[in-house]
């Protein structure tokens, strides 16, 4: 189709306002998809999405409505996901649209991730269309939405479109204001083919199947491209869209998005952001998207060890997927082999291993989540270490810093105190605070990342009643007293325990883990001592009881003499057992304790 007649946009919002209804919507409107295969959470094909009501991945759709002016016009919409820890898929997409459909819930008003995605939006110079969602439910209050559309976006407020995905109401006008409002997209100008890959999953038929948005040129099969980032030229054996399952066109021309495959059979050579242009006659680069680092980091490692390189192998397939993730091999004397693992949230960290127990059959256990610390040497070298167990001794660090958030916190205004609270009890400096409205106000706070990983999230919802949101960006490195709390077994460290914490909550964390291993250790013929230390210092400490024959048992009567020379035999062979015996920890109990 020519390049007049292609509209492409993205779907913005909070998470739950309403995103994948509306797509749906929009699919059974321009009839891409028959009244009889329709279902609720259509473009959410993961089992994970459909439990949780969550978009983890941006889903590309192309359908074809015919608009009132009787032309036919072509819409490329990606579904993007709403949580904080997706906003990376988000940006991707928003690099492969010309507009994007801002959605806000009437009941609920702008969140913290409506107001995060927006300036993403304005950053690629995008067209916004505001669509005031959710206008059936009872409780809905348009007036303040559209108010709150001005006042804390600057958007015009009169540009919105009230509707409602779930009762149908509004479609038309959206589908309309899409084809009117978005400009079509003009191509680059550039000598021959470029088209950007925004995404990409691995097909155990056809290889690596790669995303594309085309912005110059046209996309064929038979046709030999260059990926420019690796290097590698190959034959495009098929083209086509999605609608949204795959399926087979002649071409891609300027503005279309859709799918390739080629002979590339390792997700090592395709990279995110790469552009792909004609291999006898090249174009320059697309501007791509920045380098994602991660901001978490936990070991994952095989259950059995034997499926060490079968894990290997599916983390490769995954990461193709999800780009965000990046692993290295890592051994612990506890686990033995695995995989060092770089995530963007908890969020993030907890589909990722829920995928891989799900799509690859993995049985695996993830050790406890931490962040990356910058340490300063007395000699004045600078290392940064994701791992306890790497940490330098504390005579040779000169200073330790660990990595700040900034949190913007929206919640209702009886909540403010709690939120005071609960920022100060995370280790938070308090910034200011904006009024959104009369309902609510945001927090702007600095917060170290260590803290906000576990709980920081629940807490805010469970405090707000469900009300509150949040949205954080990476700010920078604050020298912190953080030290390494290592739990000793039998007078033996044991690695997969250590973690980094900051001295006013080491001790409390200490007695909480040795309280937990005492639970699970099993006990043994002799009595065994769990502690938690700060270098030499103990700062915990509890006792597995032995097992204990009584060996008294045959006495009766006579001397106390005779039961206590049993007593003292029997305790001088429980020192000598003690003194060479080693306590196993079984994998279980390494399971509890992480899952704790």
């Amino acid at each position: 189709m020519d390049a007049a007649h292609i509209r492409n946009f993205s779907i913005i919002a909070h998470i739950d306002h309403g995103k994948t209804t509306l797509s749906d919507r929009l699919l059974h409107r321009t009839g891409t998809i028959a009244t009889r295969d329709m279902e609720a959470q259509l473009l959410d094909s993961m089992d994970l999405e459909r439990e949780r009501g969550i978009t983890i991945k941006a889903h590309p759709v192309t359908m074809l409505y015919k608009a009132k002016n009787g032309e036919t016009y072509e819409l490329n919409l990606i579904d993007t996901p709403g949580h904080v820890d997706f906003s990376y898929e988000v940006s991707r997409s928003l690099s492969a649209c010309e507009g994007a459909l801002l959605i806000i819930d009437a009941a609920q008003g702008v969140e913290a991730q409506t107001v995060a995605n927006v300036h993403l939006a304005m950053k690629q110079n995008l067209l916004i269309i505001p669509v005031i969602n959710k206008i059936d439910l009872p409780h809905a209050d348009v007036p303040l939405a559209k108010q709150q559309l001005e006042d804390i976006l600057a958007i015009p407020a009169e540009l919105a479109i009230p509707a409602s995905a779930k009762e149908g109401i509004g479609i038309e006008e959206i589908l309309e204001a899409i084809v009117e409002r978005i400009p079509a997209p003009k191509p680059t100008g550039a000598v021959s083919l470029q088209a950007l890959g925004f995404d990409s999953f691995f097909d155990t038929y056809k290889g690596v199947v790669t995303h594309v948005r085309v912005f110059n040129g046209e996309l064929k099969a038979g046709m030999q491209v260059k990926l420019l980032h690796s290097g590698k030229s190959v034959e495009v054996k098929e083209v086509g869209s999605f609608n949204p399952k795959p399926y087979v066109r002649d071409k891609l021309q300027v503005g279309e998005t859709g799918y390739f495959t080629a002979n590339i059979k390792s997700p090592k050579e395709v990279k995110m952001g790469d552009t792909v242009t004609d291999s006898r006659n090249p174009s320059g680069v697309l501007p791509g998207f920045k380098e994602i680092h991660p901001m978490v980091f936990s070991g994952i490692y095989p259950i059995n060890t034997a499926d060490y390189e079968h894990l290997k192998t599916n983390m490769g397939k995954l990461q193709l997927n999800d780009s965000a993730f990046v692993y290295q091999a890592e051994t612990s004397v506890a686990l033995g082999f695995g995989f060092r693992c770089g995530f963007l949230g908890l969020l993030h960290l907890e589909i990722v291993q829920e995928r891989l127990r799900r799509e690859y059959g993995m049985d695996i256990i993830a050790t406890y989540p931490s962040v990356i610390y910058r340490v300063t040497l007395t000699d004045g070298t600078v290392k940064e270490v994701d791992n306890p167990a790497f940490l330098p001794e504390t005579t040779y660090i000169g200073k330790l810093e660990e990595p700040m958030v900034k949190a913007f916190v929206i919640c209702p205004n009886e909540n403010i105190g709690d939120m005071m609270a609960l920022i100060s009890e995370k280790r938070g400096s308090y910034d200011h605070t904006e009024t959104l409205d009369a309902r609510r106000v945001m927090l702007t706070s600095l917060l170290p990342l260590s803290e906000i990983l576990i709980d920081f999230h629940d807490r805010i919802k469970s405090l707000t009643r469900g009300y509150g949101s949040m949205d954080y960006e990476y700010a920078d490195y604050q020298e912190s007293d953080m030290i390494k709390l290592d739990m000793l077994v039998n007078d033996e460290s044991v690695d997969a325990f250590s973690c980094i914490v900051h001295r006013t909550k080491a001790e409390t964390r200490g007695r909480a883990l040795a309280l937990k291993l005492k639970e699970v250790i099993p006990r043994q013929q002799y009595q065994v001592k769990i502690q938690a230390a700060i270098g030499g210092k103990i700062i915990a400490s509890e006792s597995v009881s032995a097992l204990r024959k009584d060996v008294t048992a045959k006495c009766y009567g006579g001397d106390v003499s005779r039961k206590r020379k049993l007593l003292e035999k029997q305790k001088e062979g429980k020192k000598r057992m003690k003194s060479f015996g080693s306590v196993n920890i079984p994998q279980e109990a390494f399971i509890e304790v992480l899952k704790s």
